[in-house]
């Protein structure tokens, strides 16, 4: 399995912090946000992993260079303008190849997630071995979370794993997700695409599965987001 993860936004909230460092570089606990990523990931055997970029991303690929330092094998979708979430995957479908992938954000800060788990919730068969009918698997498995301050209303319903445009309670999505590629076959590489209405579209058909996720888990959005996780208190 390969992995993606965003680094092309502009982090306008996090100015003036971000005229001069990317937002992912931001460092928690001593450490930049997508490292913490990179060593979840290479942890769990995932080793290949493609990264987008825009704004000051000469400087991701200074600081991450290849990915062998971290035991991985790291690839660069360059992009002269954010081309948004499902606008990035389509930049960058030739490196991700046609097996589902697991993409994450990089400005998310969740030093606990097990990127083990990622990898078999797409199956191809049910349990006993029978080829799920192409019409009938999951399309994509999103990760929610506990609605944070700044988005009380949520995201996405789920019921049985399955997940719903309504209902209640809404939980919040994670910003990681494993997605087959072949849903973003549709986007014109170099076009400016955003995730969640082609999200809320396959969710409407029934082919988006999803679960909650209990652990540590902080939108690094704001400045003073950024500060409290670096107070000792956080730690």
């Amino acid at each position: 399995m390969k992995a993606m993860i965003f680094a092309a936004g502009r982090g306008e909230r996090m100015r003036p912090l971000t005229d001069t460092c990317p937002k992912p570089l931001l460092a928690v606990r001593g450490r930049p946000l997508i490292v913490w990523h990179v060593l979840n990931l290479v942890r769990a055997g995932i080793t290949d992993i493609v990264i987008n970029h825009a704004h000051l991303g000469d400087l991701i690929e200074q600081t991450l260079g290849d990915g062998s330092r971290f035991g991985a094998r790291i690839a660069y979708s360059p992009e002269q303008t954010a081309l948004e979430t499902a606008g990035g995957v389509a930049q960058a479908r030739h490196l991700l190849g046609d097996e589902p992938f697991v993409a994450i954000s990089g400005d998310i800060y969740c030093p606990y997630f097990d990127f083990e788990q990622v990898k078999d919730v797409l199956p191809e068969h049910d349990m006993w071995g029978v080829p799920w009918p192409e019409e009938k698997r999951d399309l994509a498995w999103l990760y929610l979370v506990k609605n944070p301050d700044h988005h009380p209303l949520g995201d996405f319903g789920v019921n049985l794993y399955t997940l719903t445009n309504e209902g209640a309670p809404l939980w919040t999505f994670a910003n990681i997700g494993v997605y087959r590629p072949e849903i973003f076959d549709g986007i014109e590489p170099g076009s400016h695409a955003k995730l969640g209405p082609l999200l809320r579209q396959l969710i409407g058909q029934g082919r988006v599965g999803g679960e909650v996720y209990q652990g540590d888990w902080t939108n690094v959005g704001t400045v003073e987001q950024l500060e409290a996780l670096n107070r000792p208190a956080a730690r």
